[in-house]
Formats: C-alpha cells, structure tokens, sequence
C-alpha cells in the first residue's frame, strides 16, 4: 500500500479500476491535436543521439573517443532545454547545475592522463530535490518554504557521486515533501517545481514522489537517476515511467544529508533503464556513514560491485511466490502479470500463489501513525543543520499560511499539521506502532519465505499512471506492492513488465535484508528474457 492510499477517501469507489485507467483526462481537444506534431517528433528514435544509451554504450564511447563527457553533458542539457523547458515541457527538472559542464570538463582531462575513477566516470545523473548538494543548488523538497535553502555539504551518497566521478546534472522535480503534505495532494507537483508530466501520456501522472528522476530517466534527459522511497516513491514512478526502480534495504545507502519521512523507511536509490545501470549505482554509493547509524547494520553485507549478479539464467531452479490480490485486479495489466509468470516459468523459475497482504493487513494500519513521529522528529533535527530561516516543522505551516495563495494553492497541509500535533519518538503511540509496522511485517515476510521455500515475492508493482487531477488531487490505481517492502526495510526491485493502453506496468520482486544480489539477478534475467522497456511517445492524451 502507498503511504498516499492511507488517505483516500473512497469517493471513487463507485468506478471501476479498469474504467479509471481507459478513461482519457481530457478529452480529443484542437489544442491537443495540434501538440501531435511536437509528439510524433519527439518521439522519433532517431531525433536524440543519446535515446535509450546506457553507462556501457557511453564508456565505450568515451573510452573510443567518439564522445567526451562535456559533448555528453551538453546533449543532455540541450535535451533539456527543448523538452523539459520549452516544446512539451515535461517539467521534470527543478533545477540545473551551473557547474556541470566544469564537472565534465575535469572528468575528460582525467580520462586523457589514463585515470577513470569507475564506470561512472564522466555519467551525467539528475538527483531528486530532496537530497543536498554543498554547491549553487537549493535542496527543497519542492517547498516554496525552503527556496533559500543552500545545503552546507553534500549528502553523503552525493559525496559518493562525485568521488565516482558522475556529473551532477541538477535536481528533479517532486511531489511536495515526498508527498507527505496534505490528504489530498496530486502526485508530481509541488509549489516551488509546478507539475510534472508522464512522457507516455502527457496528461497522465508520472507517480510520487520521485516524480521527476521517473519522467526525467524515461524521456532521457539524462542517462541514470536517484530517487528517494518512504513507501512506494522509488518503484511507483519507475514502474509508471516504465523504468527499473530499486528501493535497498534501508541501511545499504546512508540517509544523511536527505529530507527526511521515517528513519526506519527513508532510503535513496537507483531509477535506471536497465537492470545493469541500477546495478552500477547501487553498488557505487554504498557505505558506512557515522551520520546515519543504520549504515552500521551494511557492514560485511555489502557488495562492491553487484553487477556479478546480472545472470541471464538466473531464473532457473528459483521459487517465487506471487500475490494473490495481483491476479484479481484491471484486467488489462492482469494480463501483464499473466505472461510474466509464463516468462519466468520458460526460463526455469516455479510460482506459486501466496497472501502476503492478507497476513498484513492489520499492521498496516499503524504505518502512518509511524511516519508522522519520525517525520515531525527526523525534519525537526535537519532543520537543525540547514541554511534556512524555517527552522522547524511548525515555522513550515506558518509559512504555508502566510503564503497560502502560492503554497497551496490546489490542496493544503493536512498531514503537516496531524505530524506536528504528535509527540516525541518516546511516546507510547509510536513504540507500539513501530514496533508492529518495522519488526512486525520483517517476521511475516520471513515467514513467509521460509514456508513456501521461496527466493523472492512478486507481484505487480501498481497500475498504470493515473490522470493528473489537481482539483481531486490522486485516486487509487489498483494493486499496490510496494507496502511490505517499504514497512519490512527489505529491498525491492521493479523492471519494466508491458504496457496496458499504452502505459508502463512494472513487475516486482522483493526479497529479506541485503538481499538487493538475489532480486537483482532475478529482475535481469527476467528482464533480458522479456524485454519489455519501451521509450515514450510523449502522446498528449489516450485518443492521440
């Protein structure tokens, strides 16, 4: 379940999901048929250079001098600029770096003197507006209140980046306080980064909160992106933006130096469009942080290079255990999960049905009582270290009070203000809470896996993208699998599983702590074996 579907309201119950999901937002227009042309030619294969191009394909370029990172880095802000900022005006990305050309600059005059850090060596990447970068860019989380905000120093997984030698790009664009602001928001908007589109269906939602690392991966604006995850915000939009999305297991990336939701959620990760691109960044910005103790539990766990787990027959002789709600759900992305298994079954994995979302069905219920004490707490103590004039939780409703017209425009502060009303990480709520949402889902995953002998739980990763409807702000698309991961701390993997009415569906795996090598091979063979990413079309509407 997704922390937003705590919130609903049901008042869209009386539809069907599979009437939600075929349902146009807008209806034909002569607006819309005019934005075809400026579709149909973004959507040409040939019209970028990079289109599709992974971290492999640009080192051998690189390393053959056919590409330096500065001609890469100007590519992609040029793509940027036509389609992000101007023509379709995907609004994905927030904010660019002014220095990134410098950046790609120092990383060529390193290659031509023989050094190369890695295989992120002279890799431009966009980074969610929540993560702080010590340089000319504000770190956000999309609120107007924190536009003065200029980090100190870089997180630690952006000190990471740059050690490897990525090129940071900018920031993207995000649903507003990773969606932790109001009952009901709309995904991808926020008051300082407006709203983002989905590149496949322009009028449709590309999911929260990493909304804008989704869109921007996926109409390769750049070649690899990061992302953040409380519940759902790392595999929703990579499964609706047809991309592969890993949350870790929380502890593998450090936190430090991220907005905050809960200390026992919250991790940053890969959104790629291979499974091999997320394996190369997985691995590069882990580490041990004296900042954020949960990195201490990574320890002898870790893998430097998780690529050796990328295994076309990785499939053969595993056990996996399917959702049984999956199966019962828009018969359109059914379908998908159907061939899926038919898929995973040709290539030697058994499947069998199991409930695991029936055995969590009560803990469930505690995990927002959780999110508001460590959202109110873990805000609170970053503030502490910002340079900001906000300086609590509470100094942030005021703001939004005193400039509601800007700040909320659409939908208002609801969850803000039922954060702050809680108390202290102390206070008997939120132990007992914690305790069955963390531990509580751990033993019923492990469970589980023990019972049926499994090596991973699948299922879909949600249904296709929703419009976007800031009016009524979001509604439900049917399955949601990224609950008892994000509860559990457990690592997940989506990967492209097909399209249904033309929008990205994504298939899951997950598995127990540190098991990000296992999931990995199996999303890779799964996905070598199916190949279901397809680039975006940038349609303006489901008529077009």
């Amino acid at each position: 379940m997704h922390r937003r579907n705590f919130l609903k309201t049901g008042s869209l119950a009386s539809l069907t999901i599979s009437t939600l999901v075929a349902a146009s937002c807008n209806q034909p227009s002569a607006e819309n048929k005019a934005d075809d042309t400026v579709a149909s030619e973004n959507s040409k294969d040939d019209i970028f250079e990079l289109s599709e191009i992974t971290i492999t394909d640009l080192q051998q370029k690189m390393q053959g001098k056919q590409f330096t990172s500065r001609l890469i880095t100007e590519l992609y802000l040029k793509r940027i600029d036509q389609i992000d900022k101007k023509g379709i005006m995907l609004n994905a990305v927030i904010e660019l770096n002014k220095d990134a050309l410098n950046m790609a600059d120092v990383m060529d005059r390193e290659r031509e003197k023989g050094k190369v850090r890695g295989p992120l060596h002279g890799i431009p990447v966009l980074i969610k507006d929540n993560i702080n970068t010590g340089d000319n860019m504000h770190t956000t989380a999309g609120s107007l209140a924190l536009a003065d905000n200029f980090a100190k120093q870089d997180a630690f997984i952006v000190h990471k980046l740059r050690e490897a030698g990525a090129v940071i790009l900018g920031k993207t664009n995000l649903s507003e306080w990773a969606n932790f602001r109001s009952t009901h928001s709309t995904s991808a908007w926020s008051s300082r980064g407006g709203q983002t589109k989905n590149p496949y269906i322009l009028d449709r939602n590309p999911s929260g909160s990493s909304a804008g690392t989704g869109t921007a991966v996926a109409a390769n604006l750049c070649v690899i992106g990061i992302g953040t995850e409380t519940n759902g915000s790392i595999v929703s939009p990579a499964s609706v933006n047809g991309l592969v999305g890993i949350k870790p297991t929380v502890g593998l990336w450090s936190r430090s130096g991220i907005i905050p939701i809960s200390k026992t959620q919250d991790t940053a990760g890969p959104m790629t469009r291979t499974v091999k691109d997320a394996a190369i960044l997985l691995g590069a910005l882990t580490g041990i942080d004296t900042l954020d103790l949960a990195t201490l539990g990574s320890k002898g766990k870790v893998e430097a290079d998780y690529t050796k787990f990328l295994d076309v027959n990785g499939l053969q002789g595993k056990r996996l255990g399917v959702e049984k709600l999956a199966l019962n759900d828009n018969p359109a992305v059914v379908a998908l999960l159907q061939d899926a298994i038919k898929t995973l079954k040709s290539k030697g994995a058994e499947v069998v049905e199991i409930e695991l979302n029936k055995e969590l069905k009560t803990i469930n219920n505690n995990e927002f009582t959780v999110l508001l004490y460590e959202f109110k707490d873990g805000l609170n103590q970053y503030f502490g270290n910002a340079n900001s004039k906000i300086k609590t939780l509470a100094d942030v409703i005021a703001f939004n009070k005193q400039n509601e017209a800007k700040a909320m425009p659409f939908f208002k502060q609801e969850t803000l203000e039922l954060a702050q009303a809680k108390g202290d990480l102390n206070s008997k709520e939120y132990l007992d809470a914690v305790k069955q949402t963390n531990a509580g889902t751990r033993k019923v995953i492990d469970e589980m896996l023990a019972k049926y002998k499994l090596d991973a739980i699948i299922g879909t990763t949600n249904g296709p993208a929703v419009c976007i409807d800031l009016v009524n702000g979001d509604y439900d698309n049917g399955f949601s699998f990224s609950g008892p991961a994000a509860m559990a701390g457990y690592p997940h993997i989506t990967v492209p599983m097909g399209l249904a009415h033309g929008l990205p569906v994504g298939l899951s795996f997950f598995s127990t702590a540190y098991k990000e090598g296992d999931i990995i091979k199996l999303g890779y063979a799964y996905e070598q074996a199916s190949k279901k990413r397809v680039a975006p079309l940038f349609k303006p509407d489901l008529f077009a």
